[in-house]
């Protein structure tokens, strides 16, 4: 091969993974921050604190082992906390679970997939009539279905509340009865604009996994997992500049860990 021949191949290779990496970036789009605030220290701050709370995906331990046919019903919300009912429905729930228990490789049946027979298969369950229970599981994509799977909510409540603050303007007030001068005044003023806020939430969030015989309806096992969520914030303020922080895991966002905690139980011990 020639100099000449063997340059045209190197442009021609150097071309081709070119367009090769080309199109492998383009394969996945990448996304703009349109905050005006987007590289600043607050958005960094507030971004830190964001990714602690998004979704974590996790390792079941016997993922690899393909599991039965099943059904997630909607459970029960036990709480009777408005924020909280306003955050969380069963149906997250239940859409939680047939994310996680997929990701556990469980044959799961899509609710949305079912139609109106997911409504006579609902009422069947909560009855506990197993007779009405056999003969729709005779019927289509119920076939061969071994388990219902429940996940409630059996405590939902804010149990703890602590904060302090600190505001210099009394300390400001002091200075400027006993410093009669302009330095006095200027301490005064300054001491008058710091202050600082700091107050933390704790919710105690209880959720029960049931784990149902599909031709009998009865149960076959159970699980029950809490946790603890906390919400924070904290600010201060000093000669007009004021910082400000408040995070938390959110309350959707601890179901959704509490449902995968309660996959993991069943997919190690009942699989």
């Amino acid at each position: 091969m020639n100099q000449s021949t063997w340059t045209k191949t190197r442009l021609a290779a150097a071309a081709l993974l070119a367009a090769v990496s080309a199109t492998a970036s383009a394969g996945f789009p990448g996304f703009s921050n349109p905050s005006p605030t987007a590289g600043s220290e607050t958005s960094e701050k507030a971004n830190a604190t964001a990714d602690k709370a998004m979704y974590q995906k996790i390792e079941y331990v016997n993922a690899s082992k393909p599991g039965p046919k099943i059904i997630v019903l909607p459970g029960e919300i036990k709480s009777t906390n408005a924020t909280f009912e306003q955050k969380v429905t069963a149906n997250n729930i239940a859409d939680y679970a047939e994310l996680e228990l997929s990701n556990a490789n469980f044959r799961v049946l899509e609710r949305s997939d079912l139609g109106p027979l997911m409504r006579e298969f609902q009422l069947a369950y909560s009855l506990g009539d197993p007779a009405e229970a056999h003969k729709l599981l005779r019927k289509g994509k119920l076939k061969n279905t071994r388990w219902i799977i429940k996940f409630d909510i059996l405590k939902a409540e804010q149990v703890a509340t602590a904060k302090k603050s600190f505001n210099a303007g009394t300390i400001g007030n002091l200075i400027g009865i006993f410093a009669h001068n302009e330095a006095g005044a200027a301490a005064a003023t300054a001491g008058g604009s710091i202050g600082s806020d700091e107050g933390t939430g704790v919710w105690v969030i209880g959720m029960r996994y049931k784990l149902i015989n599909a031709e009998t309806t009865e149960q076959v096992a159970t699980g029950y997992f809490e946790e603890k969520q906390e919400l924070g914030h904290k600010g201060g303020s000093m000669l007009g500049f004021s910082s400000g922080e408040s995070g938390g895991l959110t309350l959707d966002g601890m179901v959704q860990r509490l449902v995968q905690e309660a996959v993991y139980d069943i997919d190690e011990k009942h699989k």
